[in-house]
């Protein structure tokens, strides 16, 4: 598989494609052109770096992480955080790790 071998953009929905998962770990590729998520409060620990486009990850309490392409960020168990911009073109494409 190819990471940036996308489907037909623009898309009607964020594309979650896993691409593996243990009992420990999972890493997903997310692609996202325009769309914005719901509040995320996981159990698990999240890496993720944004492999093309433009983001923004907005925290509870008003912390906002502007992410341009190659930048990474960490969120912590239970970090409520939500996806509040996501760039049409380019398409975002996210690797997003999860783990613990």
């Amino acid at each position: 598989m190819n990471i940036f071998n996308l489907p037909g953009i623009p898309l009607t929905e964020e594309l979650t494609t896993v691409l593996t998962e243990n009992k420990n770990i999972r890493i997903e590729r997310i692609v996202s052109t325009g769309q914005v998520s719901d509040w995320y409060d996981q159990s698990e620990e999240e890496f993720v770096i944004l492999l093309e486009g433009n983001a923004t990850v907005e925290f509870e309490g008003g912390r906002f992480v502007k992410l341009i392409k190659g930048d990474t960020v960490l969120i912590k168990p239970h970090e409520r955080h939500r996806a509040s911009y996501t760039s049409e073109e380019p398409p975002c494409v996210w690797l997003c790790i999860f783990y613990g």
